[in-house]
């Protein structure tokens, strides 16, 4: 009885030795939070959905805001902005093709046996 007695009590002592070991390298739960409510003020958290370092924000303008109104106005006037929505480059719209549809056909069929085409919902393969 006595050696499964001192085993039990070396045991208890070495899980709670090593409970101890374990609580103190892990940060509290507070503290966590904290940290991530601070890293959120100084907007260093990435928006859920985005990965990689964050872009810079582009420099603010050295015009006062009624130059910017000015210029606008006078390009309006001009015609020289893009109609609401629409791309603002010039984009060739005739709509035709200088393939047949069989070609294209053909083209994109090939490119899919060879595995070239990029599946739907992905961003293309970076070359």
């Amino acid at each position: 009885m006595n050696v499964k007695t001192a085993l039990t009590v070396i045991a208890a002592a070495a899980a709670l030795m090593a409970q101890s070991a374990m609580a103190q390298t892990a940060p509290a739960r507070a503290d966590v939070k904290a940290e991530t409510a601070a890293a959120n003020k100084k907007g260093e958290l990435t928006p859920a959905g985005e990965a990689g370092a964050k872009a810079k924000a582009e420099p603010k303008s050295t015009k006062a805001r009624a130059d910017v109104k000015a210029e606008t106005k006078d390009a309006v006037k001009k015609h020289e902005t893009p109609a609401a929505g629409e791309a603002p480059t010039k984009v060739k719209t005739d709509g035709k093709s200088d393939k047949a549809r069989a070609e294209v056909k053909a083209e994109t069929k090939a490119a899919n046996k060879k595995g070239e085409l990029t599946p739907a919902g992905e961003a293309p393969a970076k070359k």
